[in-house]
């Protein structure tokens, strides 16, 4: 099943984001199940990530979104996991 991850960054929060990207990055290699991925862009910075993800259960997309570097750095003010349904591309 594929996962919309939606998260915002907590505000003042870039610098956090920036000194664990590459752990973010890694782990999105290392596990597999990322089918897309990107920062969302707020005033022309990275605010955010909206991450699809390709799982068994949405149980599966919770422990990928609690195990993020990101998210064990507090990067995030929020995050929401919804089914998502690919359309087109």
């Amino acid at each position: 099943m594929l996962i919309a991850l939606i998260a915002r960054d907590k505000a003042g929060a870039l610098q956090t984001r920036k000194d664990n990207r590459a752990d973010h990055l890694a782990y999105i290699e290392a596990t597999g199940v990322v089918a897309q991925a990107g920062p969302l862009i707020v005033d022309g910075e990275m605010a955010g990530s909206l991450v699809i993800l390709n799982v068994d259960s949405m149980d599966a997309a919770q422990e990928w979104a609690n195990n993020d570097p990101y998210a064990k750095a507090g990067l995030f003010s929020g995050v929401e996991l919804i089914e998502w349904k690919k359309v087109i591309g």
